[in-house]
C-alpha cells in the first residue's frame, strides 16, 4: 500500500536545515561515482572494447539509464528509501560507463577547465534559484517544452547531420539547463519547507539529487561541445 507522504504545518528547524545538504551530498555522490567509472572505463581497453565496440550494449546501456530516471521519476512513491538510494547510485555507475567516451574525445585539461566552467555556471543558478524571491514555476513549463524540443531537433539531426542545427542544439541546450538549475533548486527549497520525514524525506532527497545531477551533467556535456578540444 502507498505510503502518504506526512506535511507538518511547521516544520522543525533540523529537518529543514538537514534536507538541502542532503540533497547536494547525494548529488555530488553521484558525480563523484560517474566520475571514477568514467575514469576506469576509458582506462581499461578490455571495457572499452566491450562498451564502444559493440552498439548493442552501448545502446542497452543508455535505454538502462532512461528506464531507471523513469522509474525513480515516477515510482518512486512505491520504492522503499533504500531502493531508490540504490536506483540513484547504478544510474549513476551506468552513466559513467557510457560518459567514459567524452575521456576518448577530449583532452584531459579542456575536461578539466570546462568542468570548472559548468561547476561555477551551476552553482551560481542554484543560488540564485535558492536566494531569489521571485517565483519560478512558470520557469518549469517553459525549459520543459524546450527541452521536448532540443530532444526532438537532436533526433531529426541524427539523419540530418547538420551543423548548424547541432550548434543550435548545443547553445539552447546550455541556456535550458541553466534555466532549469535555477528552478530545481527553488522546488528543491520549497520542498525542504513541506515538513517531510523519514523515508519520505530520503526518498525526496534522491529525488532532489537526481535532478540536480541531470542539470549539472547536461551541462557540462554542452559546455564540452563548445570549450572542449579533441584529441
Amino acid at each position: 500500500m502507498e505510503q502518504p507522504i506526512i506535511i507538518t504545518a511547521e516544520p522543525t528547524v533540523t529537518g529543514r536545515s538537514s534536507f538541502l545538504p542532503r540533497v547536494y551530498n547525494w548529488m555530488a555522490a553521484g558525480l563523484g561515482l560517474t566520475a571514477l567509472v568514467a575514469y576506469f572505463t576509458a582506462s581499461n581497453p578490455a571495457l572499452q572494447k566491450v562498451v564502444f565496440g559493440n552498439n548493442v550494449v552501448f545502446y542497452g546501456l543508455i535505454i538502462a539509464e532512461l528506464g531507471l530516471v523513469i522509474v525513480l521519476s515516477a515510482a518512486v512513491r512505491r520504492l522503499s528509501a533504500t531502493t531508490a538510494t540504490v536506483l540513484f547510485l547504478l544510474y549513476s555507475t551506468l552513466s559513467g560507463v557510457t560518459f567514459a567516451s567524452i575521456f576518448l574525445l577530449y583532452t584531459s585539461s579542456s575536461i578539466a577547465s570546462t568542468f570548472f566552467v559548468s561547476a561555477g555556471t551551476f552553482g551560481a543558478m542554484s543560488l540564485y534559484g535558492y536566494a531569489t524571491k521571485r517565483d519560478l514555476t512558470s520557469w518549469g513549463s517553459f525549459f520543459f517544452m524546450g527541452l521536448i524540443g532540443l530532444i526532438i531537433a537532436s533526433v531529426v539531426n541524427i539523419w540530418l547531420h547538420s551543423a548548424m542545427i547541432s550548434w543550435a542544439v548545443t547553445y539552447l541546450g546550455v541556456f535550458i539547463f541553466v534555466g532549469l538549475t535555477a528552478y530545481d533548486t527553488q522546488k528543491i527549497k520549497m520542498l525542504a519547507r513541506s515538513g517531510l520525514t523519514g523515508e519520505e524525506q530520503q526518498k525526496a532527497a534522491i529525488l532532489g539529487a537526481l535532478a540536480l545531477y541531470l542539470d549539472f551533467i547536461n551541462l557540462f556535456l554542452m559546455m564540452l561541445r563548445i570549450f572542449g578540444r579533441r584529441r
